[in-house]
């Protein structure tokens, strides 16, 4: 079995920047990763070696609401349980951070929404809970 490892709060830009390319996310331009990188509250590298293999970073306030994002793994080492390592690495921070009913959200692309109830995330809506809501802002709109 591979030795996988986890650094805490490793996340560069060019990491970040390389393993969602490598699974076709959004693009971002430089100096905005670097200033949401910034504001992140906590996030985890695992590297296999010296290369990184899986990301994933928790914004929010730091007590009340906790925002999970970019939970990102190098395609080829999918399946291998790196994603399991990072999820329960950020879960650990919301429950060490987080005030008694803390909020832990994500979004989940889609047909990963089964990892996540793994870890006791609901797909909304259930009961007391209305549906989970987004938005683009500025973005670019074809001509």
């Amino acid at each position: 079995m591979e030795q996988y490892r986890i650094e805490k709060n490793a996340l560069t830009p060019e990491v970040y920047e390389r393993l969602r390319e490598k699974v076709s996310l959004q693009h971002y331009e430089r100096e905005d990763v670097e200033e949401a990188l910034a504001h992140t509250l906590f996030s985890v590298v695992v590297k296999e070696g010296e290369i990184p293999v899986g990301i994933g970073r928790i914004v929010g306030d730091g007590k009340i609401v906790f925002f999970i994002k970019d939970v990102v793994v190098e395609p080829k080492k999918q399946h291998c349980g790196i994603g399991r390592m990072i999820m329960e690495e950020l879960m650990c921070y919301i429950r060490e951070h987080g005030c008694r009913n803390a909020y832990a959200g994500l979004m989940a692309l889609t047909g990963k929404e089964g990892f996540y109830e793994k870890f006791g995330f609901r797909i909304r809506p259930y009961d007391g809970q209305g549906s989970g809501m987004t938005q683009l802002v500025n973005q670019d709109l074809p001509v």
